[in-house]
């Protein structure tokens, strides 16, 4: 899997791609990631990356030409991406079948915008999409961009030890997690589930996607409508809601 990642702060994108499961999968191969400085891609002496906004208005926008020398120089040395994603509040949210999707194009580019945004060029003739995290304003487009690799990077065979892991995680069905407990059993008079501990392994998947459904019924009821669930699902869910209206 190919990442390229345009920023103009690549020191602190860098730092946190040292760490963790994506930075050993780095070390290890299995991901390809270059982080570009922005200002390489200008051609004044000072480096500018912004300007005044058209019309008027606080703030500086970012230029379109940086941008569109950052990709060209990346497809022409690293290979034609098919995904160029520009990390924007007014994206579409990042969401598990987005991770998966992009997955699948190995190889994309992230735009990270600053500022007052980005001259709406890039979105228009240059970015394939815009990808947000969440309601909310950030200062700049980097922690997005590692939020986007680190979700696809999960899914990348190798890169997580334990690949059932990321079968089981959150989203992966369309479902919450189910609670998870550890040692010791019983801690400052609050104990962990007696199925939890009776070995019965059956008892126990039914008991974590019960509590899997449960969750997501309390929590985020919308993510239901496109869930996989097999018939035994549908009871358990059946069941839950007879249990809510009483």
């Amino acid at each position: 899997m190919k990442f390229d990642i345009v920023t103009i702060f690549p020191a602190m994108v860098e730092a946190a791609l040292a760490e963790g499961i994506v930075g050993r999968a780095i070390a290890r191969g299995l991901l390809d990631l270059k982080v570009h400085d922005l200002r390489s891609f200008t051609t004044d002496r000072h480096r500018v990356v912004d300007d005044m906004p058209f019309g008027g208005g606080p703030g500086m926008v970012m230029k379109p030409e940086p941008f569109f020398r950052a990709v060209q120089r990346i497809r022409t040395e690293r290979g034609g991406a098919p995904a160029v994603v520009l990390t924007s509040p007014d994206g579409r949210t990042l969401t598990q079948a987005a991770a998966d999707r992009l997955r699948a194009c190995g190889h994309i580019v992230i735009l990270c915008g600053r500022y007052e945004g980005v001259d709406d060029r890039v979105r228009t003739h240059l970015a394939t999409e815009e990808i947000s995290i969440g309601d909310y304003v950030l200062s700049g487009g980097e922690l997005p961009a590692l939020v986007i690799v680190d979700a696809i990077a999960r899914l990348v065979p190798g890169v997580v030890g334990d690949e059932q892991s990321v079968a089981r995680d959150t989203f992966s069905k369309g479902l919450l997690d189910f609670p998870q407990y550890t040692r010791p059993a019983e801690f400052e008079g609050h104990g962990v589930p007696a199925v939890l501990l009776s070995g019965h392994h059956g008892e126990i998947e039914r008991w974590r996607r019960r509590e899997a459904l449960s969750r997501t019924l309390e929590r985020r009821p919308e993510l239901l409508s496109d869930a996989a669930l097999d018939p035994e699902d549908r009871a358990l869910l059946n069941e839950l809601k007879k249990e809510k209206q009483q």
